[in-house]
């Protein structure tokens, strides 16, 4: 869709509510208008793109488990991480956490199905995992001074049990996540995007919150190795834990409450559809 069907299809701003401010709807545009090809993305471009993020999050996944192995420092090895979020938004990639924002708001405006999103999040999920899979391989192969690394991290996730607690630790994530997507969409400044991926990869790694795909990154890094308690069987449960952890945190803590706030805007988005 060009920009001329852009401004045809965006909803009149000529009766606007007295409550809602000009600024705010432009920013609420802006999300709809450049979140919405991602939904109808070809499912081969949709899976690239994931397993690319997947890749790339194995970078920031290599550069915390070196740093952790030197320092012992989980707080220096988060700041470390931190350079696969700055990989995934200059590489304009994306993980799975990030679709709880963007996504969902081109739905509930009316130009997308929630067909789409769940499609959106399964191809992506899946791609992250592939490309992650391969990445780690190749982290375990070269780099066997990190096994040990990977076995310990992997043993503070996967033996936790699937509590209130470990479920809090991945809301909390999946809100962290969604809140760098908002942030990371409000400004158009690449070094306060740059600014924004260190200080949620240090509030997540640091504060040993539970991500899927990230911790799942360090569990791969394990299994290669063939670390003690390392395996798919245990993971999987405490991966779908930790990952509808995520989805609430991203969608109820931070974008249910950015959809109430816009909510006469994305109204007039719905109306523009009919």
């Amino acid at each position: 869709m060009d920009e001329q069907d852009d401004a045809q299809h965006r909803p009149d701003t000529s009766e606007d509510d007295p409550g809602t401010t000009e600024e705010k709807d432009e920013a609420l545009d802006r999300v709809v208008l450049e979140g919405r090809p991602r939904l109808y993305r070809s499912t081969w471009d949709l899976l690239a793109t994931g397993v690319v993020a997947g890749i790339e999050v194995g970078v920031g996944v290599l550069a915390m488990l070196v740093v952790v192995h030197e320092t012992d420092s989980l707080l220096l090895g988060a700041l470390a991480f931190s350079v696969g979020l700055i990989a995934l938004r200059l590489g304009h990639s994306e993980l799975f956490t990030e679709g709880f924002h963007v996504p969902v708001m081109v739905v509930v405006a009316g130009e997308a199905r929630w067909v789409h999103l769940l499609r959106l999040w399964g191809g992506t999920l899946l791609g992250n995992l592939v490309g992650g899979w391969v990445l780690t391989w190749l982290v375990a192969v070269g780099l066997p001074e990190l096994h040990t690394t990977a076995g310990e991290l992997n043993r503070e996730f996967t033996d936790r049990p699937l509590d209130l607690r470990t479920f809090v630790l991945a809301v909390l994530a999946g809100a962290a996540i969604t809140l760098l997507t908002r942030m990371q969409n409000g400004t158009d400044d690449d070094v306060a995007k740059v600014v924004a991926a260190v200080a949620i990869a240090f509030v997540i790694v640091g504060t040993g919150l539970l991500h899927s795909v990230l911790d799942t990154l360090i569990v791969f890094v394990a299994v290669h190795a063939g670390e003690p308690g390392a395996s798919l069987g245990v993971w999987l449960p405490w991966f779908g834990w930790v990952v509808l952890g995520n989805i609430v945190g991203g969608l109820l803590l931070t974008t249910l409450l950015r959809i109430v706030r816009s909510r006469e805007r994305l109204l007039q988005w719905r109306r523009a559809d009919t």
